[in-house]
């Protein structure tokens, strides 16, 4: 045999789970929904087909069908993107550096990815106060002005430039999702100065004093640079302001 022949296995695969899997990888980064005549178009099934395969992956969580009748991705989708970010060990960096964080504040630390127009938290450690925000990891939110959504705007899928200069790192953001909580996020990067998403602490409001945040900036600053390293990526510098 040669070197360079590629063994196959000895069973073949299921047609129609091909076809399901083939409407799934017509999704497009940036669409919301897709319509039926645009799934025909990508994928080269007809229409019939597609609906078929639908019901399937509607009923596994794989797709939902909006009021107009088109097809967008659903939470299962979700759920195994977050498995798979976590299986390639990216949990192991992240949760000590966030129990670290809670050590030394005293807040609840989040680490946040953007999945569309919705930040997802990946992974998240408690703050040892009974009085804190109740999220869940998996849970997804909406990209409102919280600090994690603005970090997450900013940063992906590409740094805006005029936006990033004009942005003051960690940002801050007082009773924006809920009005009696508080959040301060910073960006963390992975190789190529890609965003690979926001560190986040979050609190109530009450506690969130002028002094609490000021303390609470360099520390969460100091650990997104470390994580930034530990991923093997570089923060983007800002453009330079020519001197007048």
């Amino acid at each position: 045999m040669a070197p360079t022949e590629k063994i196959r296995p000895g069973v073949e695969g299921v047609a129609s789970a091909d076809r399901a899997l083939t409407v799934l990888a017509a999704f497009r980064k940036g669409d919301k929904a897709v319509s039926l005549a645009e799934l025909a178009a990508r994928t080269g099934l007809v229409k019939s087909t597609i609906m078929r395969l639908a019901v399937s992956l509607e009923a596994h969580g794989f797709l939902a069908r909006t009021e107009d009748g088109a097809y967008r991705l659903d939470a299962e989708v979700l759920r195994l993107g977050t498995l798979y970010t976590q299986s390639f060990g990216l949990e192991a960096r992240v949760t000590p550096l966030l129990e670290d964080l809670v050590a030394r504040t005293g807040e609840t630390a989040s680490f946040y990815i953007r999945r569309g127009e919705q930040r997802l938290c990946l992974f998240r450690a408690e703050s040892p106060h009974l009085l804190r925000m109740h999220v869940r990891v998996g849970d997804a939110l909406p990209l409102d002005n919280s600090a994690i959504a603005q970090v997450l705007r900013a940063f992906s899928p590409q740094p805006l430039p005029g936006y990033v200069a004009a942005l003051d790192v960690p940002i801050v953001s007082m009773g924006v999702t809920d009005p009696h909580t508080g959040a301060i996020a910073t960006p963390v990067f992975g190789p190529g100065e890609a965003l690979a998403g926001a560190l986040a602490l979050s609190g109530p409001v009450s506690r969130w004093t002028a002094e609490a945040v000021a303390a609470a900036r360099p520390v969460l600053l100091e650990a997104a640079t470390t994580l930034t390293r530990r991923l093997g990526g570089e923060r983007p510098e800002r453009p330079r302001v020519a001197a007048e």
